[in-house]
């Protein structure tokens, strides 16, 4: 009789005639698990020599990585709205040059309507646009300048001011000579205080000249 690595006597000699284990094999060992923490055997959640907790994430398991924000995702976050520009548009009209005549403005009697004035297009550039005619003497250099012939005689040489800022325009009237008015109306806008302006508004200044500011793409 042997045997077995069991400890079960058997009559035959290679496999156990009571648990059939090999004969002279040594039984099966499971290893006792050990702390990832600190090595020591542990066979319950928390380790008997460092207390670590075998439910939280291995140490030597590598954090995942953050995620990359999606640049779609990033753009869509920091979008603005669209670049645009202003368009200043100067042209002689008729219409407001016959309302000075019919209520006698001031140099309504020595100024003429042009034969011929094609109008001029100047996109607006920097914050503050001066309106006016230029003058050297006087160190004046107007960013829409109302001097280039044939001159409307009723603009004075610093006229009004075009202010330019990311969220809108406004227009104010330096104390013109025959002032400043909006949109056909016959009532002039008040001296040096500043009106907001929306695309497609029409600045009236001296005799006959309009100026019609507009929003296009940049």
């Amino acid at each position: 009789m042997v045997t077995c690595p069991e400890g079960h006597p058997s009559a035959a000699v290679d496999y156990c005639d009571v648990c059939g284990a090999a004969i002279g094999e040594s039984p099966t060992t499971v290893a006792a698990p050990h702390c990832p923490a600190c090595g020591a055997p542990s066979g319950g959640r928390f380790c008997e020599a460092c207390g670590h907790d075998s439910a939280l994430p291995s140490p030597s398991t590598p954090e995942p990585a953050p995620r990359e924000a999606d640049p779609e995702v990033a753009d869509s976050a920091t979008a603005r709205p669209p670049a645009v520009t202003w368009i200043a548009t100067v042209t002689a009209d008729r219409a407001f040059y016959d309302r000075v005549l019919a209520r006698e403005g001031p140099d309504a009697d020595r100024v003429e309507f042009p034969g011929y004035y094609p109008p001029r297009r100047i996109a607006l550039r920097g914050s503050e646009i001066l309106i006016g005619k230029r003058s050297v003497s006087q160190g004046l250099h107007p960013d829409i300048d109302l001097g280039i012939a044939p001159a409307d005689a009723g603009v004075s040489r610093a006229h009004a001011l075009l202010h330019l800022t990311p969220t809108g325009l406004t227009v104010t009237d330096l104390g013109s000579t025959n002032g400043t008015s909006l949109n056909d109306s016959d009532d002039l806008i008040p001296a040096e205080q500043p009106v907001a302006l929306r695309s497609g508004d029409r600045v009236h200044v001296g005799a006959w000249t309009t100026i019609t500011l507009t929003v296009e793409p940049a």
